[in-house]
């Protein structure tokens, strides 16, 4: 008898590709999970490609990065376990609180409505880009000091020259705009249903380093779900930054969602 195989839908953040998740596919799959990696819209389908084409992607916004990958989660027919990064952290969120998806891992997820903490660090990551409004209408790229200071201050200065050149690709500053005025923002696409008592186990993981999206803001962002009785739990890495999924610490990261899953959502375990 075949044992069907739990999907599990990667979703990346800004300035990161979807092949960026190759190794916890990998990983993942052999846990007994079926990898899928599905890209923003617009995107293309490798690194290289994705720099030399910025502008098939800009002004796409959060609602139509949610829209696409709730196309691939309706298509897998099970429902899947959704792993995110920074803004695909936000996504798995948003996902989830619709009914989306049998469990979600929101790895330093992008704000939610309702999250009003600010860092210095934070401000200082993304005000080259929400310093004119313009942007939202582009496809922005962090140089390597941006890189270095948003995404890899807590690895080595070789290592981060390194995930760089390997990973980083434009990306549309919009949902950059649009997470930072949520709060201000009638109907805004940064809301989620943080009240669905209904769905699936919720874990929010941070890095306790990270200056692009800061422990105090998925602190806030757990507390935003207090009102829920379903399953939500919060844990933070002392020594990570926000390049925790793609640096070399990435694998003890990747085991421990696969050990929360088999122990706090056993019905979305592999197999």
């Amino acid at each position: 008898m075949t044992t069907q195989r739990t999907p599990v839908v990667f979703i990346h953040g800004l300035w990161l590709h979807s092949t960026s998740w190759q190794g916890w596919a990998d990983l993942f799959r052999d846990a007994g999970y079926e990898p899928v990696m599905p890209e923003w819209p617009g995107v293309p389908a490798t690194v290289a490609e994705a720099r030399r084409r910025p502008e098939d992607q800009a002004g796409v916004g959060l609602a139509e990065i949610s829209a696409a990958h709730a196309g691939v989660v309706r298509a897998l027919g099970t429902p899947p376990v959704l792993v995110g990064h920074s803004v695909g952290g936000f996504i798995a969120q948003h996902l989830l609180g619709q009914g989306l998806g049998a469990t979600a891992v929101a790895i330093c997820p992008g704000q939610i409505k309702g999250v009003k903490a600010v860092g210095p660090a934070q401000a200082k990551s993304t005000y080259a880009f929400l310093r004119n409004p313009g942007n939202t209408k582009r496809a922005v790229s962090l140089n390597r000091a941006q890189f270095r200071y948003a995404f890899a201050n807590a690895v080595p200065e070789e290592e981060s020259d390194a995930l760089f050149e390997r990973w980083t690709i434009p990306s549309p500053a919009r949902p950059l705009f649009q997470l930072a005025l949520g709060n201000f923002t009638p109907n805004s696409a940064a809301k989620v249903d943080t009240g669905n008592e209904s769905r699936g186990p919720l874990l929010l993981l941070s890095g306790k380093l990270d200056h692009t999206v800061p422990d105090v803001l998925t602190r806030s962002t757990f507390k935003q779900y207090r009102h829920s009785s379903a399953v939500t739990e919060y844990r933070c890495f002392a020594d990570r930054g926000h390049s925790l999924i793609v640096d070399q610490g990435w694998p003890e990261l990747a085991r421990t969602c696969l050990t929360w899953l088999r122990e706090a959502a056993p019905m979305a375990a592999a197999g």
